[in-house]
């Protein structure tokens, strides 16, 4: 219980002693809008490692050399964990931006500091409001900024690790209107920091595994129509190796 009153205490006091931040961010932003992203994920990175470490998370990358450099992508993973996010954004080398709940919009100073690292807040039941934040993805990608979503469209609770939830199609809409590399990731080992034991927060070890990149228009037609189940069932694979590795240390 210790480590949750300290993360949240942290959390709660970097929001409030940072406005003063927020607004020189602001200024910078409007003369340069990338420094003021940079310096932004410079922080928050930052802020999320510290979190990580407080509460006794170790993390293994794998497969970054499929992520290319100097390109944006869609990031596209399994997702169990408020960490998570914590993960990916202290992992990936360049630009990111999640696509977040539109929900998370009411939370001041959150919301600003989420607008800064590039965020985005999808509404899921408005389609008109959806095709905007697609947009708004596009164009950030054409700009060099990658983003990274969770097709399943909400925390995975269940026990078994290979039985993810159905992918959403149209959340890979970003990369197939943009034509940027898909890359799937499969993360392990997030749930056991907190979700499996809320409200207390426990060391775990977390591997988060960078998949082979596609382009979609280059996938056979099948595959091509139903892009989300063939990503979904790429990060399966990944998922069922991971654990068979650690079946077998276990042995």
């Amino acid at each position: 219980m210790i480590r949750f009153i300290l993360v949240a205490s942290t959390v709660i006091g970097f929001l409030i002693f940072s406005t003063g931040l927020l607004h020189k961010l602001k200024k910078t932003g409007k003369s340069d809008q990338e420094k003021m992203e940079r310096e932004s994920l410079r922080i928050v990175q930052k802020v999320f490692r510290f979190i990580l470490k407080m509460s006794g998370v170790t993390v293994t990358v794998k497969g970054m050399e499929n992520v290319p450099e100097g390109q944006p992508v869609l990031y596209v993973g399994n997702h169990r964990s408020y960490f998570d996010i914590l993960v990916g954004y202290t992992t990936v080398p360049s630009l990111l931006g999640f696509v977040a709940k539109k929900e998370m919009k009411r939370y001041p100073l959150l919301s600003d500091w989420m607008t800064n690292v590039n965020c985005l807040f999808l509404d899921r039941k408005n389609l008109k409001e959806g095709l905007k934040t697609i947009l708004e993805g596009i164009e950030k990608v054409k700009r060099g900024v990658s983003i990274w979503i969770f097709p399943e469209g909400t925390r995975n609770r269940g026990e078994d690790l290979l039985e993810l939830l159905p992918f959403k199609e149209g959340s890979l809409k970003i990369a197939e209107k943009s034509g940027c590399p898909v890359i799937p990731v499969a993360i392990t080992g997030t749930a056991e920091i907190f979700e499996k034991h809320f409200p207390i927060i426990r060391p775990a070890h977390v591997t988060i595994e960078f998949g082979q990149p596609f382009i979609i228009k280059e996938l056979p037609p099948e595959e091509r129509k139903f892009v989300g189940a063939y990503t979904r069932k790429q990060i399966i694979r990944m998922l069922e190796k991971e654990q068979h590795g650690l079946t077998g240390n276990q042995n």
